[in-house]
């Protein structure tokens, strides 16, 4: 497999809750981060003394950010709109020659920011609210 492209690596939003993805326009810099919180089960019999963790044991999420230039109206209204009302979407992370990781998130942070010789740019941050998919491509 050869490297990939950064910029194939896409967010798109599910609009409505119908299945129908938009792209967040603009995006120059995406990240995706999958974390697990461990239940240590460590006794006064655990062999040498060693941590023993539980199997399949504590609270899964995954984290979504990205960064960049709003391009259309209709993905920068539909942004600050969720983020504003709370609201839960399915969102989808492209990962070229990956697959596609999807579920439900939401906007926990929403920054603008803007040079006086530049453009205005945006920063946001997206943290799993239910079950996560991984589909393959």
């Amino acid at each position: 497999m050869t490297a990939q492209s950064g910029k194939d690596m896409l967010l798109k939003l599910d609009q409505t809750g119908s299945g129908g993805f938009l792209t967040v326009a603009g995006l120059r810099t995406r990240s995706l981060a999958f974390n697990a919180a461990s239940v240590d089960t460590t006794d006064a019999e655990s062999a040498g003394r060693w941590r023993e963790l539980l199997a399949g044991g504590g609270i899964k999420r995954a984290s979504v950010s990205g960064a960049g230039i709003f391009k259309d109206r209709a993905s920068d209204a539909e942004v600050r709109a969720l983020f504003f009302s709370g609201t839960i979407r399915d969102w989808q992370l492209i990962l070229p020659d990956f697959g596609i990781v999807q579920g439900p998130f939401q906007i926990v942070a929403l920054e603008f920011a803007g040079d006086h010789a530049g453009e205005v740019t945006f920063e946001l941050a997206l943290e799993s609210a239910g079950e996560i998919m991984f589909l393959a491509d």
